[in-house]
């Protein structure tokens, strides 16, 4: 007999995603607000998303200095999301070897430590090597050495998850068929974590996107990010130029996420 689950479930499941979504939907609010004071509503206005691409006196959000950081948030985003992919995947794939008993453990461990260690502490090693080392100075490619050194594990964690539920008996049939090992990683195995790759690109993206300590303490003023700019904004008070920006980071995000999981969502076959 198949018992009915509580009633409570389901409630407990729309809190959650209450409490996780309603806070970006009020400043998606905020955001056509046509009044500055946030605990007031003026009406609807889209004057706050039109200030972020026309410089006006009572702006509190440079757009010529929103632009470069846009430009270097996705480039940065998106080169230490391209070598962190390859490294990342041949990470997973080099798990997957046959590791003796005693090391499994301690190579999982390292693998895991940039995951569970807090920013600041990668950043404060990454200040500590640029102090040894001078090629490491404060600029975008710093930015994207401190991004790929956390990156790369998530990609590889969840491309292993992946390569654990592959049998071991296709690679053994296809060696059986003469493929060699480069063909049975590219014709076997690669094809059946791409998902799990994209999956890991992804993260990888928007963790680049959403960074703040590591970029804060290996950026220039050259190198400033989105995040570098919203913070320095707020800190002269939480304007509604803040909220259109933020709200247009967050749609964006979203266009992102369904379009990947459209394009890599299985097809039927005919």
């Amino acid at each position: 007999m198949i018992r009915r689950q509580h009633w409570s479930l389901p409630l407990l499941g729309w809190a959650t995603l209450g409490f996780l979504y309603l806070p970006l939907l009020a400043v998606a609010v905020c955001s056509v607000n046509d009044s500055r004071l946030l605990g007031e509503w003026h009406g609807f206005t889209w004057q706050w998303y039109e200030r972020l691409f026309v410089d006006l006196k009572d702006n509190r959000v440079d757009s010529t200095a929103l632009f470069a950081a846009t430009r270097n948030t996705i480039g940065l985003a998106v080169i230490s999301t391209f070598i962190s992919t390859i490294l990342g995947t041949m990470l997973a794939f080099g798990l997957r070897g046959r590791w003796p008993k005693p090391l499994t453990a301690p190579v999982m461990a390292v693998v895991m430590l940039p995951v569970i260690t807090p920013d600041i502490i990668l950043a404060a090693a990454m200040v500590a090597l640029r102090q040894v080392w001078s090629l490491f100075d404060t600029g975008f490619f710093t930015m994207v050495i401190g991004h790929v050194t956390f990156q790369v594990s998530f990609v590889a964690l969840v491309v292993h998850a992946r390569l654990s539920h592959i049998s071991a008996a296709q690679e053994e049939a296809a060696r059986d068929l003469y493929a060699s090992h480069w063909g049975v990683i590219m014709r076997v195995m690669l094809p059946q974590v791409t998902t799990a790759i994209v999956a890991g690109a992804m993260l990888a993206f928007t963790l680049s996107l959403d960074d703040f300590v590591i970029s804060f303490f290996t950026a220039s003023p050259q190198s400033t990010t989105l995040p570098l700019l919203i913070q320095a904004s707020i800190r002269r008070g939480i304007s509604p130029e803040i909220h259109a920006l933020s709200t247009l980071i967050l749609f964006a995000t979203v266009a992102l996420v369904l379009g990947v999981t459209h394009l890599t969502r299985p097809r039927p076959t005919e």
